[in-house]
């Protein structure tokens, strides 16, 4: 994981690597995300998007974009369209719980998608968007009372999630971060917004 420290945080950029799992077993989950705390009081909320390979979800092992927030971060929280909390746009370029596919292929295909959250400084809402397609898409947003205020963390994380009974499934490739990118998942191209 990388983070930004407690701050006024507007919102942030980066590109992912989109990685696939084939072998994972079903209660296991991995994945990379772009977070946001909201600090309330001495607790934070957490609001995410992404992409996993989660089995007990949805039933197979298909990459998928998600979203997810909770009210801290130590209850369970809400993915996709579970509940209410994130507000898809109409027609957007992806909705929480569709599979994205192709994936990167170790040393042969890099594929990557960029995705930005940041505040809308009219709503105050934290919008998502898209940034590698041809200009642009809004994705939805997350309504500002899932994130009051501006005493932010910012990160990136990737993930894997299982039982210690059996071994886990790979973060990315499953390989080290190497100098090119199409052996190894990545955060790249990482912009911070401001106030403005």
């Amino acid at each position: 994981m990388w983070r930004t420290t407690t701050g006024k945080r507007y919102g942030f950029r980066a590109e992912m690597s989109i990685w696939g799992s084939p072998n994972q077993h079903y209660s296991q989950d991995s994945g990379s995300a772009i977070q946001m705390y909201c600090a309330e009081g001495d607790r934070y909320r957490l609001i995410e998007a992404g992409f996993h390979v989660a089995p007990a979800l949805y039933h197979n092992r298909d990459v998928r974009f998600f979203t997810y927030w909770t009210k801290d971060t130590k209850s369970a929280g809400c993915y996709n369209l579970n509940c209410p909390g994130f507000v898809p746009a109409p027609g957007a370029a992806l909705v929480p719980g569709q599979a994205i596919a192709p994936t990167s292929t170790y040393d042969v295909q890099d594929r990557y998608v960029r995705l930005s959250i940041n505040e809308d400084p009219k709503s105050g809402d934290l919008v998502l968007y898209r940034h590698d397609l041809e200009r642009p898409s809004f994705l939805g947003h997350f309504p500002r009372e899932l994130c009051p205020g501006t005493s932010r963390i910012q990160a990136l994380t990737g993930f894997v999630n299982y039982l210690l009974t059996i071994k886990g499934p790979p973060m990315g490739s499953g390989h080290f971060p190497s100098r090119n990118p199409k052996r190894s998942g990545y955060f790249k191209h990482i912009k911070i917004y401001d106030s403005k």
